[in-house]
């Protein structure tokens, strides 16, 4: 019997890893982000025709698994369904939102709450076949407490609003020379500014030690665990794992907050590609 060939895409807003499974083997390559929020239907069928295809060579898809954000939602739902299926009209196509992906990712089959902390953020309690509970995602606007773009806007405020010491105030000039108009205009009239706004996650990372980047840090992270992990009862029962370059750069932070408010840590991946390979290997 020949191998089923996979194809299995981790979509954000930044970015998507795609993987094509052959043979039970991963080839792993990136494009841009999918978000329908951002990105239109025929942005995204020139992203698959331009960036994916050249990757997939000779090979006949038979399945594809798409995890994306904004998935959830009905009429994107069925937005990506229109884009896929004149591209790969003989495959069987699974859409998904980014969230259960994540879940399966970080979870497998056992119980756990999964958490999303990347250019976005989100969780849910998944019982090992699906997610029961989801804390409400209100974007980087009104929400995204933990995130990239979270982090990033306590950056940009601790700048505008001068809060920054001198050492910390020509570092910030000197990796990002701009201006205040300039934030603001990428801000409030620019496209995508929570990219624009997690840009600015970097300095922080580049930067630990230094008591004020420590205290956004802590802060940023923590206001994720108040509000968003701790109102689930069963995260005091079960791992909570987390996903997302911040999760994975703040690692250390995240551990100490475990630690704090007595939880159980689980895994912490760099991106759910890790953990989809091995869940989509097994079914």
């Amino acid at each position: 019997m020949t191998p089923t060939v996979k194809l299995i895409a981790d979509s954000g807003s930044t970015k998507t890893e795609w993987c094509l499974l052959k043979n039970n083997k991963p080839v792993i390559f990136t494009t841009q982000g999918m978000s329908p929020y951002f990105v239109n239907k025929d942005g995204m069928e020139k992203i698959i025709r331009e960036e994916v295809l050249p990757f997939l060579k000779k090979n006949v898809v038979e399945e594809i698994y798409f995890y994306g954000t904004g998935c959830k939602n009905p009429v994107n739902l069925k937005m990506f369904k229109n884009v896929f299926k004149p591209i790969f009209p003989k495959a069987f196509i699974k859409i998904d939102h980014d969230l259960s992906g994540a879940a399966k990712a970080l979870c497998g089959n056992e119980k756990g709450i999964a958490c999303i902390l990347g250019t976005g953020s989100n969780s849910c309690y998944y019982n090992g076949k699906r997610i029961v509970k989801n804390s409400p995602g209100l974007g980087f606007i009104l929400g995204d407490e933990g995130s990239g773009a979270y982090l990033g806007k306590k950056v940009i405020q601790h700048f505008l609003y001068d809060i920054f010491d001198n050492d910390l105030r020509s570092r910030f000039d000197a990796k990002f020379v701009t201006t205040d108009a300039e934030i603001l205009d990428a801000i409030y009239k620019q496209p995508l500014p929570n990219r624009y706004l997690a840009s600015f996650a970097i300095f922080l990372a580049e930067n630990r030690g230094h008591y004020m980047i420590e205290n956004i840090i802590e802060d940023g992270l923590n206001d994720f665990f108040y509000t968003h992990i701790i109102r689930y009862r069963e995260s005091f029962k079960l791992p909570v794992h987390f996903t997302g370059g911040i999760a994975f750069g703040f690692k250390d932070v995240i551990e100490q907050l475990s630690i704090g408010y007595e939880l159980q840590l689980g895994n912490i991946f760099k991106s759910p590609m890790e953990g989809l390979i091995k869940y989509h290997q097994s079914i």
